[in-house]
């Protein structure tokens, strides 16, 4: 092989792992989905990793389900959760009284942390389950309709 053929392979192969360093990169704040809808609205791995300035990521997912009204339901940062009524584009204090999910914030002991709540006709459950690198929290998220078909307001 020429110097040509040896230098094009060479570039491919920067080209291949620079591709794959930044899905890496990417993955960090990725929900991965496990559902098809038929059992649940929304299930999949959600992982919240430590970001350049020492924070960690939180993603916002806007539901929009026939027979609910639209919510919000934050994951992240770390091992916050949060629900509320309504979809805005500002950000919400997890905190705050809106919040449906009492609590917000996961408990973990030995490093092991599972929670479920049913609220406004939703029930959702997040369980701990480990992660890709130290400094990434990954958890394991279901979000069904509730059993009672009562909704809150």
């Amino acid at each position: 092989m020429g110097w040509s053929g040896a230098r094009r392979q060479v570039m491919a192969g920067f080209a291949v792992a620079g591709c794959l360093g930044i899905a890496t990169i990417a993955q960090a704040q990725l929900f991965r989905p496990f559902s098809d809808h038929r059992t649940a609205l929304l299930e999949g791995n959600w992982q919240s990793c430590r970001e350049g300035d020492g924070t960690y990521a939180e993603r916002v997912y806007d539901g929009k389900w026939a027979g609910l009204p639209p919510f919000e339901l934050h994951m992240g940062p770390y091992h916050e959760f949060a629900l509320y009524r309504g979809i805005q584009s500002e950000h919400r204090d997890h905190a705050s009284s809106e919040n449906l999910l009492k609590p917000h914030s996961v408990e973990i002991r030995a490093n092991a942390a599972r929670q479920s709540w049913d609220v406004d006709g939703l029930h959702l459950e997040v369980a701990l389950s480990g992660g890709s690198r130290e400094d990434c929290e990954s958890w394991y998220i279901t979000l069904k309709r509730s059993a009672s078909t009562s909704v809150s307001h």
